[in-house]
């Protein structure tokens, strides 16, 4: 991790529905090859966040920049943004009447106006990396819960993103097919790629994390190193949260 660098600067954001704050006052910074895993209970804001970073839902005062340039000040092309700042979400969105090279390439080839055989190059190099070169040419209906979402990882690092979001990329599926999944974000982390995370596997948040941000009630109630935050928990709340978990601590 490059601790000169800082790629990504949120500052008072607040977001409301309407009927109560869903974040209050967050303030971080995620720094040029970090991985930052967000966790809390469910409702918490921590999936908000995420959106609210790359643009779907929006802010009602604070500011987010993104090397240095504010995104949230009215004037931003979220369509290069979200080259910037790639997210991958709980459900797959791959268009089931196209292959797996042609769902991947979609991006580069229409957003980007990549050559399609230089990108078709990306793309085989990227699906060998998480093991699913052998299903380029199948449909999304020929993959599992765990193949589906590997192809929506590669989809969105063809873009060559600054930051990658993942959005509790997990929940959606079976037991067995989650460590697949996890094996391609552990292999993203240890290469160096800057990343924000939305997690209910503690165990993955202890072993990806360069930093735990633990929110509730859409604030942040604690943030720390993995092995400070897992082992000494700071605050009442993070401990009884915790303690709903049952996993090995080092």
């Amino acid at each position: 991790m490059d601790e000169e660098i800082t790629l990504l600067e949120v500052q008072h954001l607040h977001k409301d529905y309407g009927n109560g704050a869903v974040l209050e006052d967050i303030s971080l910074n995620l720094k040029k090859g970090e991985v930052l895993v967000l966790i809390g209970p469910s409702g918490c804001g921590k999936s908000t966040f995420l959106r609210c970073i790359n643009g779907l839902e929006p802010i009602q005062s604070g500011e987010i920049l993104l090397d240095g340039v504010s995104i949230t000040d009215g004037t931003a092309r979220w369509s290069e943004v979200r080259q910037k700042i790639g997210m991958v979400f709980q459900s797959y969105e791959l268009f089931p009447h196209m292959t797996v090279m042609d769902n991947i390439l979609l991006g580069p080839m229409k957003v980007q106006k990549r050559n399609r055989k230089e990108a078709e190059a990306d793309a085989c190099q990227l699906l060998e990396r998480v093991g699913l070169l052998d299903k380029k040419d199948a449909y999304p209906r020929q993959l599992s819960g765990g193949q589906k979402q590997r192809v929506a990882i590669v989809r969105a690092l063809i873009m060559k993103p600054e930051i990658m979001l993942f959005d509790e990329v997990t929940a959606a599926l079976d037991p067995e097919m989650v460590r697949e999944v996890l094996d391609v974000m552990m292999e993203l982390a240890g290469s160096g790629s800057t990343m924000m995370i939305v997690t209910h596997e503690m165990q993955f948040a202890r072993a990806a994390a360069d930093r735990v941000i633990f929110l509730d009630g859409g604030e942040i109630v604690e943030t720390g190193t993995p092995d400070a935050f897992f082992d000494s928990p700071k605050t009442d709340r993070a401990q009884r949260f915790l303690n709903t978990f049952t996993f090995e601590k080092k």
